[in-house]
């Protein structure tokens, strides 16, 4: 049995882990990050041709910049290490044959992020800077910022990378034992529109983004409900906290 005082070591010794790696792909970032942010800028070149380059109005502005895009892209590249300490910190109590598990459950959560994030880049971003820069007109010049696009950009990609962590998220509670095997087939009805809002509220407004989010994040839902079945034992019912409370007097 895990004593309180070393369920803190362990996450100590966790967040230790997980800060380090932030910290060097952060490192490994800055590096390139005139590179990260030349390709990041590509979409909005795309969606206005007539513009070339983006504008900085503070001296400082470029090198803070590019520190925050260095930082978010270190939590990026780190998430598949991050979500493996999370997933073995919430589940400390796995048997052996399902800790063999956690490198299976470990990749899949990082294709998903992955989906999500180059969803966001390569689906959702194009529309969404080709809606806004559509309001550009002879009396309207648009001078976007480096701060407040790049910013945009890596935060867009970060969001729809966490969204698409729907069945991670699912499945992880379920076997943790916060929630019935059941319980998020029965709760549909809530769901459904918290993902609708979600969406809208990622789509910035744009109406088609937001059904271009919606739509995929429904099918993780269900794709999600039907792992908890193949991953959960029936017995979880029984396990669960919210279990049936008739028997107790």
């Amino acid at each position: 049995m895990i004593t309180t005082s070393g369920h803190l070591e362990e996450l100590r010794q966790r967040l230790i882990v997980s800060f380090s790696v932030i910290f060097l792909f952060a490192v490994l970032s800055y590096i390139f990050a005139e590179q990260i942010a030349r390709f990041f800028m590509t979409p909005l070149f795309l969606a206005s041709p007539a513009l070339v380059k983006l504008v900085y109005t503070n001296l400082t502005e470029a090198f803070i910049t590019y520190l925050k895009l260095a930082l978010l892209m270190g939590i990026i590249f780190s998430t598949p290490v991050l979500l493996y300490e999370l997933w073995m910190f919430a589940a400390p109590g796995l048997h052996e044959n399902e800790k063999k598990t956690v490198i299976t459950v470990v990749f899949w959560a990082s294709l998903l992020f992955g989906a999500g994030a180059g969803f966001a880049f390569f689906i959702v971003l194009p529309r969404a800077l080709h809606f806004f820069m559509g309001f550009a007109n002879p009396q309207l010049t648009p001078l976007p910022k480096l701060s407040g696009y790049l910013t945009f950009v890596a935060r867009t990609s970060l969001a729809f990378g966490l969204a698409f962590e729907i069945p991670f998220l699912m499945v992880a509670a379920a076997k943790i034992g916060w929630v019935k095997r059941n319980y998020f087939s029965a709760k549909r009805k809530y769901f459904y529109p918290a993902i609708l809002i979600l969406s809208l509220l990622l789509g910035a407004g744009d109406l088609m983004a937001a059904i271009l989010l919606c739509l995929p994040l429904f099918a993780l839902y269900e794709c999600g409900i039907l792992i908890i079945r193949l991953f959960t034992g029936k017995q979880a019912d029984n396990d669960s906290p919210s279990g049936d409370l008739t028997g107790i007097k």
